[in-house]
C-alpha cells in the first residue's frame, strides 16, 4: 500500500522534502497514528511537533484514528499562526 504524504511550512524542513511517497505493509490496515509513530522514528525533529500538527486525508481534516487506505493523500501541517 501506498500512501502520499505532504508536509507543510517548517515540516518541509524537519523531513527535507514537501512531500514524500511512503510505502506500507498492504497485509493490514493503517491508522494515521501509526503512520505518524512511523514517520517520527524516520524523522525524529518530527517528533516534537506531536500534539500541535493538523492532519488531512484527501482534503479533509482526519483524527489519528482514521484508517488509511491505498493511494491516499496524508497532510500533516504545522499550527495554524496568525499574524
Amino acid at each position: 500500500m501506498k500512501v502520499k504524504v505532504l508536509f507543510f511550512s517548517v515540516l518541509q524542513d524537519v523531513v527535507g522534502s514537501p512531500e514524500i511517497e511512503y510505502s506500507l505493509a498492504a497485509e493490514r490496515s493503517w491508522t494515521v497514528a501509526e503512520v505518524l509513530a512511523d514517520l517520527y522514528e524516520k524523522y525524529e525533529g518530527l517528533k516534537i511537533w506531536d500534539g500541535k500538527i493538523l492532519l488531512a486525508v484527501d482534503q479533509q481534516y482526519a483524527d489519528r484514528g482514521d484508517l488509511l487506505q491505498d493511494g491516499q493523500e496524508l497532510a500533516i501541517m504545522p499550527p495554524v499562526q496568525g499574524g
